[in-house]
C-alpha cells in the first residue's frame, strides 16, 4: 500500500500563493507518475497538473496553467504544487494521486493511490 499526505492548504487573498506538498510512504515508487487534482463544492472532481516519473513531462489544466508549478524530488518521495496568482475559483480540496503508469495522465482513473485532501480557499 501507499500512503499519501498533503499539507500547505489555508486560507489566502486572491493575488496570494501557496504551496502544497504530498509526502508518499509505504510501498511506494519514483518509478510513478503524479497527479493534483481538486474538488470544489457541488463539482466534480478535476484534473489540475501532473508530473513524468522522472519529471522531464508535466500537464497542467487550462485554468491554471502558468500560474501552478508542478514539482519533485524523487529522493525524498514528495511532490509540490506551487501556487501563484490564486483565484477565488481555486478554492477546492487538492488531492495529491500517484498514478498507475509513469507518464503523465490528466483522467482520475489512471491513478489508484489517493490522499485525503487539502482544502484550499481563496478569498476575494
Amino acid at each position: 500500500q501507499v500512503q499519501l499526505v498533503e499539507s500547505g492548504g489555508g486560507l489566502v487573498q486572491a493575488g496570494g500563493s501557496l504551496r502544497l506538498s504530498c509526502a508518499a510512504s509505504g510501498r511506494t515508487s519514483s518509478r510513478y507518475a503524479m497527479g493534483w487534482f481538486r474538488q470544489a463544492p457541488g463539482k466534480e472532481r478535476e484534473f489540475v497538473a501532473a508530473i513524468h516519473w522522472r519529471g522531464v513531462m508535466t500537464q497542467y489544466s487550462d485554468s491554471v496553467k502558468g500560474r501552478f508549478t508542478i514539482s519533485r524530488d524523487n529522493a525524498r518521495n514528495t511532490v509540490s504544487l506551487q501556487m501563484n496568482s490564486l483565484k477565488p475559483e481555486d478554492t477546492a480540496v487538492y488531492y495529491c494521486a500517484q498514478s498507475k503508469t509513469g507518464l503523465v495522465a490528466d483522467q482520475s482513473s489512471e491513478y489508484n493511490y489517493w490522499g485525503q485532501g487539502t482544502q484550499v480557499t481563496v478569498s476575494s
